[in-house]
């Protein structure tokens, strides 16, 4: 089978999250449950489909894989962002034109987990496994959940597919969000001079971290420099002549590997209470930075199909692998501007290059893994 048909059939299982506007989304088991199939004739010595219990909407799910005791694997998700607009054909019906094929997900990451497939048509791997899991756009349930299980015992190193346009992305930014909130006793707007302002004591504190953002610009690494300061939502209000009784206000920033969480939490809290002491801050999300440790084992083994050995924007589920004493590296079919983006696709020639790279990495194996490499954390 071609991976191109492959896709096609992936992409046409819908696999979203729902969106804001709170319509109903994809179905992660579904997809999970129809790939199983497809590894188990692929000669898999095990073959699973686990649901993975997750805080927010219904539960997620994983296929697992695996050819004898694996130590290495390779893992892309089966779940979408909710189609965004600006499509010009339907997201769920894929189309080829002009060596691409359009789809949601044909970048993120379908196209890598079709790649894998008709790689596997070719070779029987020797101690390797496969993990095609849920809820990566939306949370990180599946991962966490496999990676606390027993299958996951012995693993080494793991090859995480997201669009990387073939580069090999060894370190990334960690994901810290938080939400501020503080109350007054909100009542008629004519009383409005005499009265707390939420709504402004949250603008104050918005100005404070755009302005730290850009004070700490030159911040980090020389190829990872700034925060990424992002003030991202500021509520509260209700009516014109309605004084608020609370507001809040939610933010982000991207620290790289290496930051110093508990010395920017000091400094923030500090700025916080100079605005008002009343505020209240908690932790939204907290996803940490990754950094592969033997980066020159990953080079010996991927080889010349990597196109570069770079850092990437955006945060993946390596972090977790690496947090787990797993080593890693991301590497897929893609391009990341594609992901999230209307009429998101996938060339068919990156198609032929991630099959024949995970193809490669199945004859060859993995390497045992090596020392970290120097100046890794």
């Amino acid at each position: 089978m071609k991976a191109a048909d492959l896709l096609a059939e992936l992409v046409a299982l819908p696999t979203h999250h729902p969106g804001a506007g709170g319509g109903a989304g994809g179905d992660e088991r579904r997809l999970c449950e129809h790939l199983a199939p497809l590894l188990a004739t692929r000669g898999a010595d095990e073959v699973a489909v686990v649901e993975a219990p997750r805080a927010h909407g219904g539960p997620g799910a994983y296929v697992y894989a695996r050819w004898g005791r694996p130590t290495w694997l390779l893992n892309a998700h089966v779940d979408t962002v909710p189609a965004n607009t600006g499509w010009s054909r339907d997201p769920w019906t894929p189309v080829i034109e002009d060596g691409r094929l359009y789809g949601l997900g044909s970048a993120d990451t379908k196209g890598a987990i079709a790649a894998a497939l008709v790689a596997l048509d070719d070779v029987r791997p020797r101690d390797a496994a496969v993990l095609f899991s849920g809820d990566e756009e939306r949370g990180t349930a599946s991962v966490t959940h496999f990676l606390k299980s027993p299958r996951a015992a012995g693993l080494r190193r793991a090859i995480v597919c997201e669009p990387t346009a073939r580069a090999a992305g060894i370190r990334h930014r960690g994901v810290l969000a938080y939400e501020a909130r503080i109350e007054g006793h909100g009542g008629h707007s004519s009383k409005a001079d005499d009265m707390p302002k939420p709504v402004v004591t949250m603008a104050r504190l918005a100005v404070a971290l755009d302005e730290i953002g850009r004070a700490r610009r030159g911040d980090g690494p020389p190829d990872m420099t700034g925060l990424c300061m992002n003030v991202a939502a500021l509520g509260g209000g209700v009516a014109f002549n309605v004084v608020p009784n609370a507001a809040t206000l939610l933010w982000s920033i991207r620290p790289p590997p290496g930051f110093d969480r508990a010395g920017w939490e000091r400094a923030l809290a500090e700025r916080v209470a100079a605005i008002d002491p009343a505020i209240r801050v908690e932790t939204r999300t907290h996803h940490e930075p990754f950094a592969c440790r033997d980066v020159a084992g990953f080079q010996g083994w991927i080889g010349g199909a990597a196109g570069a050995w770079i850092p990437l924007d955006f945060w993946t589920e390596a972090a977790l692998y690496a947090a787990a004493g797993i080593d890693a590296v991301v590497i897929g079919p893609g391009d990341i501007g594609q992901a999230h983006a209307a009429d998101e696709y996938v060339t068919l020639d990156d198609l032929a290059w991630a099959t024949d790279l995970y193809r490669s990495l199945f004859v060859a194996g993995a390497p045992a893994a090596g020392a970290p490499a120097e100046g890794a954390p």
